[in-house]
């Protein structure tokens, strides 16, 4: 037997082409007995749907986009990123999508792209991880009806579909553990402050000070960028004020931060008591092994392409809004027993 049409599959199972592929896209308007005869024939016969003329007919590319916006410069160097796009392409796998990566180095590529992908529907949906806030993409995307997901909170989060983890609760989380080990001077080491990620996580560090008594003092506060540059040197601004332990909103400047106190003649948890935000692989083998509030990031990555489809699927439904908890993953930097592990 040649190749098998809708036509032929029709024809056996004594039904219409039109219904056979109502069948094949699981759509409703199709009677329990007659969905059974024609999925029936389709096992009998091994018929595959050819992949490109339902995306024809559907008009879909079967393409979804990772938009990576002006702001972000370290995509390749900082390994919270591939961790989140494995797990995209591992969705996208699982469901016969190609994820196509979109990058954007000045505003004005960004509006050229923007205009190009969304006017012409090159993909079928977006994905956009780490805006600034206020960013106009958000806007451009909301005008363009393209269906998009965003990996983090966004500003504006009533109308916007994303996926993030509770940011708050889990700087709260380390800080908490830095007072219950009997630490009072306790700085921090933000992330940018013009996104939700870098707010957020300041402000649980800021909720549990006030919840626990504790002065805020604006000393022992600095703003990084998410480098290992930045974390060390903001650790090096920080010595001066003398900090006891300190929490920092990744990983990768906590390194940093490791690093700063070496040069400085100083270590952990000797002197200081670290602790990050990530658990990336590094975290567990940096000298000393560091403390840290671990996020699924390949999980995200999984559910913002899991609610994308499912925004494509149902356009009309409302915003999706999945915030994921974290978990406290307790090693040397800190001071406490290692063996210990506070779940959130």
């Amino acid at each position: 037997m040649g190749k098998l049409t809708l036509e032929e599959i029709a024809r056996l199972a004594g039904v219409s082409r039109s219904t056979v592929s109502r069948v094949i896209n699981q759509q409703d308007a199709v009677r329990d007995e007659v969905r059974r005869r024609v999925q029936e024939v389709i096992a009998e016969t091994g018929y595959f749907p050819d992949p490109a003329a339902r995306r024809l007919a559907g008009r879909r590319s079967g393409i979804l986009g990772l938009v990576v916006p002006r702001a972000v410069q370290f995509l390749f160097t900082d390994p919270y990123y591939p961790r989140l796009m494995q797990g995209m392409a591992q969705a996208c796998n699982t469901h016969d999508y190609i994820l196509s990566l979109f990058l954007f180095h000045t505003e004005e590529e960004e509006q050229k792209i923007s205009l190009r992908v969304l006017r012409n529907q090159l993909v079928d949906g977006v994905i956009v991880s780490a805006l600034p806030q206020h960013d106009p993409l958000v806007d451009q995307l909301v005008d363009s009806e393209t269906p998009f997901v965003m990996i983090g909170r966004p500003d504006n989060p009533e109308r916007i579909n994303f996926v993030t983890v509770d940011n708050v609760s889990g700087a709260y989380q380390a800080v908490e553990h830095l007072i219950r080990l009997g630490y009072r001077r306790i700085a921090t080491i933000t992330g940018p402050l013009n996104t939700t990620v870098g707010l957020d996580r300041r402000q649980g560090y800021l909720n549990a000070l006030n919840d626990y008594g504790l002065t805020v003092d604006p000393a022992l506060i600095r703003e990084g960028n998410f480098t290992e540059l930045s974390g060390f040197e903001q650790m090096q601004a920080l010595l001066p004020a003398q900090p006891e332990a300190i929490f920092i909103a990744s990983d990768t400047m906590a390194l940093g931060a490791l690093r700063a106190l070496r040069y400085a003649g100083l270590s952990a948890p000797a002197d200081v008591a670290v602790v990050g935000y990530d658990d990336l692989p590094a975290a567990a083998v940096s000298d000393p092994p560091l403390t840290t509030v671990k996020q699924p990031i390949r999980r995200l990555g999984e559910q913002a392409v899991e609610v994308l489809l499912d925004v494509i699927a149902n356009r009309s439904a409302p915003p999706r809004h999945i915030t994921t908890t974290t978990e406290l993953i307790i090693r040397e930097s800190c001071g406490a027993k290692p063996s210990v592990r506070t779940l959130s």
